[in-house]
């Protein structure tokens, strides 16, 4: 229970995907205009994660390092498609939102870096978890970047306005200079915290 806890800090807060090791950002910056567009997502990726995750892990005992890395690639795009086609069977309005990049996880930073750093070396529960927690952590980063970019950049969350009809939409925040400057800020504004948290501890 302790190293859940631990790794569940990990993926949220101290080895944040997105807002501390800094990968995965091509399909954050993408997608991240609406605040459903940044769920499917982070739900997709935590997904291919967990289940790739633990495959490799059960594998990486007969794996060959030479071709580790073609295996994991292998690995990873089958649990994509997978993920790829259910979306369109019953999620049609969100593949058609997330286009491409749902079929780009298959190299996504964050499940290649988390094979290789983390189910490579590890059991299979053990990466299952690592896969939730990461996942988890991914999602809830670009919720937050989808969620600013949609009220100010649209007026909505979730297609509901959250403004009288006087505001006026800040359109760059949509825009893919709009997601640079919002990823900025948070990024500024988690690592404050982060860092006058380590403060306090000390």
């Amino acid at each position: 229970m302790n190293n859940f806890k631990q790794q569940l800090k990990e993926g949220i807060l101290t080895n944040n995907p997105i807002f501390v090791q800094l990968i995965g950002l091509c399909s954050t910056l993408a997608v991240s205009t609406t605040l459903a567009n940044g769920i499917g997502m982070g739900i997709a990726v935590t997904l291919v994660l967990m289940c790739s995750n633990l495959v490799i892990s059960l594998l990486r005992k007969i794996i060959p390092d030479q071709i580790r890395i073609a295996v994991f690639i292998v690995v990873i795009a089958g649990f994509v498609t997978i993920v790829d086609l259910a979306m369109q069977a019953w999620l049609p309005e969100l593949s058609e939102a997330l286009g491409i990049f749902i079929p780009l996880i298959v190299v996504n930073c964050l499940i290649l870096a988390r094979a290789e750093a983390f189910a490579s070396k590890n059991g299979p529960v053990a990466s299952l978890i690592d896969g939730l927690t990461q996942g988890i952590g991914f999602t809830i980063a670009i919720s937050i970047i989808s969620a600013v970019r949609e009220i100010i950049g649209s007026g909505s969350l979730l297609g509901v306005p959250v403004f009288t009809e006087s505001y006026t939409p800040v359109i760059m925040i949509i825009l893919p200079a709009g997601g640079f400057l919002t990823l900025g800020i948070l990024m500024a504004i988690f690592q404050y915290f982060m860092n006058r948290n380590k403060k306090e501890e000390n």
